[in-house]
């Protein structure tokens, strides 16, 4: 017996009023990450699932999703124009978004608050054993990719090349992400590129397997100079054997990378998702070694941007914050 019209668009808006009822009881939220050649974007996924399956405000799920992004410039425009709920971003360029400087000059996101630091990134000037480059100087005239204009090596490479005396005039720009980079070095079509990430990062790791790696040291007083000017940056030295080949410790920089919101999302929200993560840092670490550096005891770490509230009200349960 065939069913009647009146059944079936009966059923029909019965079903379209359940799948409404559900997207009612879940809340979205939105993680911008890196390219996935990087940290960002694992250690992002693992957040994004950790969320959904912990977090709750007043009876309805977070449903939260990692989205591969730009890195620390765009995620920051991002959060300030709230396209998105959160981002990874750099600790250097969340100061220079929220004060308006360096990249942000005279356009301060004074919506931006930070809901924890998570881990060091470290910087790493790669290229081939048999480029002939070993050191900064040496890049002069070679093409370089220092990411997306809306990464944070972008301005790094804008400053180390200062300290040594260069612009980015004197080298062959070269703007591909983490992976293309080490792909183009790879063919012999780069000389050079820098990725600010936690190590060991995918893209070098991978390229490490099959090619002789150089990673260039950063350090002297040229690097004490840029210290001076990028307060955020630490001295510290990427540790032997981190990658394939690589069996003396370079010495270089890290930044921290803070996990970072706007002033747009619910208390509630952020108090849960903040929770979610530091309550599951174990779980972190086993997608990516960086994970394990993520702790209440650095997360505070996050230069001058406010924190937001929900973080907070977390750090402030948890003793890590007046």
């Amino acid at each position: 017996m065939k069913a009647s019209w009146k059944f079936i668009v009966a059923v029909a808006a019965a079903a379209t009023l359940a799948t409404a009822a559900v997207a009612q009881q879940r809340l979205f939220f939105g993680i911008a990450t890196g390219g996935t050649g990087g940290t960002y974007y694992p250690l992002g996924g693992m957040l994004a699932q950790l969320i959904s399956n912990k977090a709750t405000v007043g009876g309805q799920k977070i449903s939260a999703t990692a989205e591969a992004a730009g890195a620390s410039v765009g995620n920051a425009k991002l959060l300030g124009n709230k396209e998105i709920e959160s981002a990874f971003v750099a600790a250097d360029i969340l100061d220079a978004a929220y004060n308006g400087t360096g990249q942000f000059q005279g356009a301060a996101l004074k919506n931006l608050r930070a809901l924890g630091a998570l881990y060091p990134e470290t910087v790493q000037l790669i290229t081939r054993a048999d480029m002939g480059i070993n050191s900064v100087r040496d890049l002069k005239g070679k093409t370089v990719s220092s990411g997306s204009p809306g990464s944070g090596q972008y301005q790094l490479l804008t400053d180390l090349l200062k300290v040594y005396g260069m612009t980015r005039a004197d080298v062959k720009e070269d703007l591909s992400s983490f992976t293309q980079a080490v792909d183009k070095i790879k063919d012999g079509n780069l000389h050079a590129t820098l990725i600010t990430a936690g190590v060991p990062t995918a893209a070098v790791t991978d390229f490490a397997q099959s090619h002789a790696l150089k990673v260039i040291p950063l350090s002297g007083p040229e690097i004490a100079e840029l210290r001076k000017q990028q307060p955020y940056y630490a001295e510290v030295p990427l540790p032997a054997n981190t990658y394939k080949g690589q069996t003396a410790a370079v010495p270089t920089l890290a930044v921290m990378a803070v996990w970072t919101a706007h002033d747009a999302v619910p208390e509630a929200v952020a108090y849960e998702v903040t929770k979610a993560l530091y309550e599951n840092t174990a779980i972190m670490g086993q997608v990516h070694v960086q994970g394990k550096n993520i702790t209440l005891g650095t997360a505070l770490a996050v230069g001058t941007a406010p924190l937001h509230p929900g973080a907070l009200k977390y750090f402030k349960e948890k003793g890590v914050a007046k």
